[in-house]
């Protein structure tokens, strides 16, 4: 079967069982098909991976990432309060698609509600709650570290695109990617999400759901601390009105991880320099920095921390671009 779309799709839920009002197709990815279908019964969700994904440079991936996605997502909801992530309602895997509750419509993604200046504390922490009690999760389930070993789809996904990528084009700084990968790639603790970005947290009043775990691996659960602050940072960039409000989002996201190792946020720092490189001159660039000179503003400001991380949380904030 060829990729899905909101044309073909009907057809296919029919054989299924399935009769669709409507079909969607939902934006925000560039590794999938997503689509939102309508039925008489209620709403649910359609995903199903891409070989190539839809940048300008050449992006490969295992389409067969859509298993082990579909299945963290039967063995961890269980691990965490209800809601926080979809319900599964049935796979395909012959056509690297499976179907999942979608959130209520009232729900936004956190990235949106960033971007427009809605920066609720509250929220921030709801981020960082979820996330400890997914890295708790791993933790306290070893048998974890077989079901979700090997991080073939990690290295695809974020690590050649993110980090060697970015390297290539910033050779003085090429040692310092270098050693990051090989720190992340040698601690496997936990589960990793490897996309806990604010598009992939979805908002309803002071609920949140968790979606998007196809980069999910048995791994350093650094990276996934990094890499949501790496996106306030980010914002705090273009919305200098608002750095304020995005710092304090960070602090609160980083308070609801007290209680993990010690290691944990001194290594996601390390991390914050050579991701913030990598959302201006990686394969998946920010889309929405667009001005020339704050785009040098932001790399000089990463090699900065890059050469000199954060010893950890109040350095960090210190440094926080006003």
């Amino acid at each position: 079967m060829p990729d899905l779309t909101p044309i073909s799709a009907p057809a296919y839920l029919a054989a299924r069982g399935y009769q669709a009002l409507s079909v969607t197709e939902l934006g925000g990815g560039v590794s999938n098909t997503v689509l939102l279908v309508e039925t008489a019964d209620g709403r649910f969700v359609l995903k199903q991976s891409l070989a190539r994904l839809r940048v300008a440079e050449e992006w490969l991936s295992d389409r067969d990432r859509v298993f082990r996605e579909c299945r963290v997502l039967r063995e961890l909801a269980p691990q965490l309060p209800p809601g926080s992530v979809p319900a599964i309602l049935f796979d395909d895997p012959e056509n690297f698609l499976y179907a999942m509750e979608a959130a209520p419509s009232s729900a936004r993604p956190w990235k949106d509600l960033l971007l427009e200046g809605v920066i609720e504390p509250e929220t921030a922490t709801a981020a960082g709650r979820l996330l400890a009690a997914i890295i708790r999760a791993g933790l306290e389930q070893p048998q974890w570290a077989a079901s979700f070993e090997g991080d073939t789809v990690f290295d695809q996904l974020r690590l050649d695109p993110y980090y060697r990528f970015t390297a290539s084009r910033h050779p003085d700084l090429a040692p310092h990617f270098k050693r990051l990968i090989e720190e992340t790639t040698s601690r496997r603790v936990t589960l990793v999400h490897g996309d806990w970005s604010p598009k992939n947290l979805l908002v309803d009043g002071r609920k949140l759901m968790a979606i998007d775990f196809e980069v999910i691996h048995y791994g350093d659960p650094a990276f996934d601390v990094g890499f949501l602050l790496n996106h306030l940072l980010l914002k705090s960039f273009h919305r200098r009105q608002w750095s304020g409000a995005y710092r304090q989002a960070a602090a609160s996201f980083l308070a609801e991880l007290d209680g993990l190792p010690d290691w944990l946020i001194p290594a996601a720092l390390r991390h914050l320099g050579c991701l913030l490189l990598a959302r201006m001159d990686g394969k998946s660039p920010a889309e929405y920095i667009r001005d020339d000179s704050r785009k040098a503003e932001i790399r000089t400001f990463a090699g900065a921390l890059i050469l000199n991380p954060p010893a950890g949380e109040k350095e960090l904030l210190d440094r926080w671009p006003s």
